[in-house]
Formats: structure tokens, C-alpha cells, sequence
């Protein structure tokens, strides 16, 4: 899913105010956690993630294959900060700004 400037930046708004759901570490991008996150986009449409330091795995890196594993697109990258979004199917509960 292709976003624009426009609803990107709504979706960036909305994730100042959420906490980081995931802490990925050390043992870096596992199967596990790729399941929990896909799981969790069951319950939320905007997840964040935080990349502890001691993760040797680059966070953009990370970022584009978790949205590839999980069918979500990638709102941001900031620093080892990672905010993914994916609607819901049926009822979606974050309206975006029109193309």
C-alpha cells in the first residue's frame, strides 16, 4: 500500500501518542517475533516497535522486511524507532485524508 505525504504524516501524528508494543534485541528479526507482531495487527492498525541498542540488525533493514512478512507499510524510521501501519480488511478504524 502506497501512502502519501498527506497520510503519512496523519499516521506519524497518531504514533506520537502510542507506546512501543515490541523490543526487538539482540537475537535480532526472529521468526517469533514476525508471527507476534502479524498477530498483534489483528488488534491495532499502527504498531511501534523500538530496536534496542544491543541489535546489530539495521532498523530500515528491519523495518522493510517486517512490513514484507506481515503485509503492513512502513510509516516511519527514526533512529530505532519503527512505525508500521496495516487497515483493518473490514472496518478500518484510522480514516486517512484522500489521494
Amino acid at each position: 500500500m502506497e501512502l502519501t505525504s498527506k497520510q503519512r504524516s496523519h499516521l506519524k501524528g497518531l504514533a506520537m501518542n502510542i507506546d512501543a508494543l515490541f523490543q526487538i534485541g539482540k537475537s535480532n528479526l526472529t521468526p517469533e517475533i514476525t508471527n507476534a507482531i502479524n498477530e498483534v495487527f489483528n488488534t491495532h492498525e499502527l504498531v511501534k516497535i523500538t530496536v534496542l541498542k544491543n541489535c546489530t540488525a539495521d532498523p530500515k533493514e528491519m523495518a522493510n522486511m517486517l512490513a514484507d512478512r506481515t503485509g503492513s507499510t512502513v510509516v516511519q524510521i527514526i533512529g530505532k524507532k519503527i512505525v508500521l501501519y496495516k487497515p483493518f480488511k473490514d472496518n478500518p478504524v484510522i480514516l486517512l485524508p484522500r489521494k
